[in-house]
């Protein structure tokens, strides 16, 4: 476990100190219950206000590992055709002595394409800023009185946005998402001291495309296959497969197999680098009509696997209905 320790803190402090290109952005299983997570044209798809909150612990047992909280709430205005959402979103992310708190606020615009309103292609756009920081104070230095360290706690706010199109129907969705547009060539340097420059992990552009549709097979069964992939057009592409089953509109249950996909004439990586594959178990239930409670467990099947005990994820779902959709008739959401 010493070994896995230094090696985490190795990688996380050390690939600090210069530009770092990874795949870098924050992972989540549960994104198959709330799109918002990968898409902001999602927002406003569930028809009322949603208020949705999901934590990780990522790789439990290795000292430093990934923590991640997001809460989230969106909902339709009161445009007609409920053609205009809004979202608001405050996600915070702890990667051993580094930790970043962002704030986005979204607008999408919904175009129904039936009289129903039941199909829609959406169009959305967030903004919003992060604060990311590197805490000195919880690093164990061989010499910790080296001047050129950091001892403190760090920090720098950024922008960035993100824009998504979303189609979807009552039985069939596909996503297309642009996450961290503005990543690419922005400092996130933190702290200098001596001549050296200490930033936080860089984080690059990421494109999303997702796609997923219902199968009635029974009454009281249905399934949801589904997929996404995940591009930074850096390191190797990450690509999902989900299948889940919905018994009696009530319990869903079903799992999900990452891993990466190593594509020909992309630079920045190893091309004999081991490509990282997961899989999860996943469910969620519906306590009551308008509560939802998920939860996820994640192991990896590298070698990573002999140093953890996995990934655990829960979410809460919560759906206020309005006045205003009283007299409408309510469609199941399954996406």
């Amino acid at each position: 476990m010493k070994s896995a320790k230094y090696f985490l803190l190795s990688i996380i402090f050390g690939g600090s100190i210069t530009t770092c290109f990874a795949q870098q952005d924050i992972q989540f299983s549960q994104y198959v219950f709330n799109g918002l997570a990968v898409n902001p044209a999602y927002a406003g798809y569930r028809g009322d206000l949603y208020l949705n909150s999901t934590y990780r612990k990522q790789w439990v047992g290795i000292p430093g590992s990934p923590q991640t909280a997001v809460l989230s709430v969106d909902g339709l205005t009161r445009v007609k055709d409920d053609k205009v959402a809004v979202a608001g979103q405050v996600m915070w992310d702890k990667l051993g002595p580094q930790e970043s708190l962002s704030f986005y606020g979204t607008y999408a615009f919904r175009i129904p394409l039936d009289n129903t309103g039941l199909r829609r292609l959406c169009l959305g756009l967030s903004a919003g800023v992060t604060q990311y920081s590197l805490d000195g104070t919880v690093l164990q230095y061989t010499d910790p009185n080296d001047p050129d360290l950091p001892t403190v706690k760090a920090s720098t706010i950024v922008p960035d946005a993100n824009f998504g199109i979303y189609y979807y129907t009552p039985n069939f969705y596909a996503g297309l998402s642009f996450l961290d547009m503005f990543s690419l060539n922005q400092d996130r340097s933190i702290y200098y001291s001596g001549g050296f420059k200490y930033a936080t992990i860089r984080k690059s552009p990421h494109v999303y495309l997702t796609a997923g549709t219902m199968v009635k097979l029974s009454e009281t069964v249905q399934l949801k296959p589904s997929i996404l992939i995940k591009e930074d057009f850096k390191g190797p592409t990450s690509v999902d497969f989900n299948l889940l089953a919905l018994f009696v509109d009530k319990i869903w249950i079903g799992g999900s197999y990452r891993t990466g996909i190593s594509w020909s004439g992309k630079s920045g990586y190893q091309p004999d680098l081991e490509s990282s594959a997961a899989v999860s178990a996943m469910m969620e239930f519906f306590a009551t009509e308008n509560l939802r409670i998920g939860y996820s467990y994640d192991f990896t099947t590298n070698g990573l696997s002999n140093y953890q005990n996995g990934s655990h994820e829960i979410s809460l779902g919560i759906r206020f209905p309005g006045k205003r959709n009283a007299d409408r008739i309510w469609h199941p959401r399954y996406f």
